[in-house]
């Protein structure tokens, strides 16, 4: 799979603009915001029907216009092209479409374009808190898995509604088991299921994880990514049993998979505080393209990948080695970010593949190398 075409109206920086891609590696050259991540992003929002970097969807309309539009031309294996649309109006809903049919629920689309990015905010995943880190898990697992991307909103909303019932107990001094109850048994049917899909996936998703980082680091360090849960010791209607006096106590839930975490280590350590930052960028790479083999192996075929400024903070060997890999057959269309053109061009002198290079400036490209 891999994305022939992109055309924006009014996205971010970008007046208009249309671009034809190789099918195996797209550099983006530019200054510091010049747009070249705003690109990146316009593909992210053709898989994920988001921003990867902004939530609000009317601000990532142009200043000064009511509206933007992405329209991106996906080829899967020789087939008849689907075209992917995006459209965001000012004081409308968003509006997403393939071939021109809206869809009904934004969420039938997730996984249909399964994308990999990495970026300087994966940071993340190490400095911030636990909901990062499980936002990432769902993400990924909901990438292939629709029953699990249901569950997970089915969880959240009943999640709400417990957490709504508990502030009106503290309000009105009446309590009623009974209607907690309720909710109990939709959170534990809906948070056992999540638990066990995220479970089997870490299990199978770790060792490759593993592989990758031991590749990028030449077998340099060991490191860890272990999935905590309060669910390994009991069930969650067990949990949510215990703790309802607490629950009640301070007006939310306390227990159940929404508090799950992944811990990250390197020789035993947390990875936060004994990582440099080159370590942590390469942990940071390694988990995105065991992403990609775990994804591409459930799909049968491969996703995107986007690389957002992947240089900083890593040595020229660690560079190579992550070029040498993402140019293999094993690996399908990639997209680079990067304010240096020779450096670019000093790696394509060493890794000979298909690249297209655009120089980007203040929102306008220009398709400056195409090699073959």
């Amino acid at each position: 799979m891999y994305l022939q075409k992109l055309t924006l109206s009014n996205f971010k920086n970008y007046r208009e603009v249309s671009l034809e891609f190789s099918d195996k590696i797209n550099c983006f050259i530019g200054d510091n915001g010049s747009g070249k991540t705003n690109l990146l992003d316009a593909v992210h929002y053709l898989s994920f029907c988001k921003s990867a970097f902004n939530p609000v969807d009317i601000q990532n309309v142009r200043h000064g216009e009511d509206f933007f539009s992405i329209h991106g031309t996906f080829m899967k294996n020789g087939d008849v092209p689907d075209l992917v649309s995006c459209i965001q109006k000012v004081n409308q809903r968003k509006v997403f479409k393939i071939n021109q049919k809206e869809y009904d629920r934004l969420a039938d689309h997730i996984g249909l374009f399964p994308l990999v990015m990495v970026s300087p905010y994966d940071r993340d995943l190490i400095n911030a808190g636990s909901e990062v880190r499980r936002k990432y898990l769902d993400g990924v697992i909901s990438q292939f898995d629709r029953a699990y991307l249901d569950d997970l909103i089915s969880y959240n909303k009943a999640l709400a509604q417990r957490n709504a019932l508990l502030k009106q107990f503290a309000d009105t001094r009446r309590f009623s088991q009974e209607l907690l109850s309720i909710w109990d048994m939709q959170l534990a049917e809906y948070g056992h299921r999540i638990f066990e899909k995220r479970t089997a996936f870490l299990v199978e998703f770790a060792p490759v994880f593993q592989h990758y980082y031991e590749f990028i680091s030449q077998g340099k360090e060991e490191v860890g990514l272990q999935y905590v849960s309060q669910l390994f010791d009991r069930e969650l209607d067990q949990l949510l049993a215990v703790t309802v006096d607490r629950d009640r106590a301070v007006r939310f839930t306390t227990q159940g998979i929404h508090k799950d975490d992944l811990e990250l280590v390197i020789s035993g350590h947390p990875l936060k505080k004994f990582g440099s930052q080159g370590q942590q960028k390469s942990f940071i790479i390694a988990v995105k393209l065991a992403q990609f083999e775990y994804t591409r192996n459930i799909k049968g075929f491969k996703p995107i990948l986007l690389f957002d400024d992947i240089f900083d903070k890593l040595d020229d060997k660690r560079v190579h080695q992550i070029i040498s890999l993402v140019s293999e057959n094993s690996f399908g269309q990639v997209f680079i970010t990067d304010t240096q053109r020779s450096r670019i061009e000093k790696l394509f002198e060493v890794v000979k593949t298909d690249h297209r290079i655009f120089e980007i400036s203040n929102g306008n490209t220009l398709l400056n190398e195409n090699y073959k």
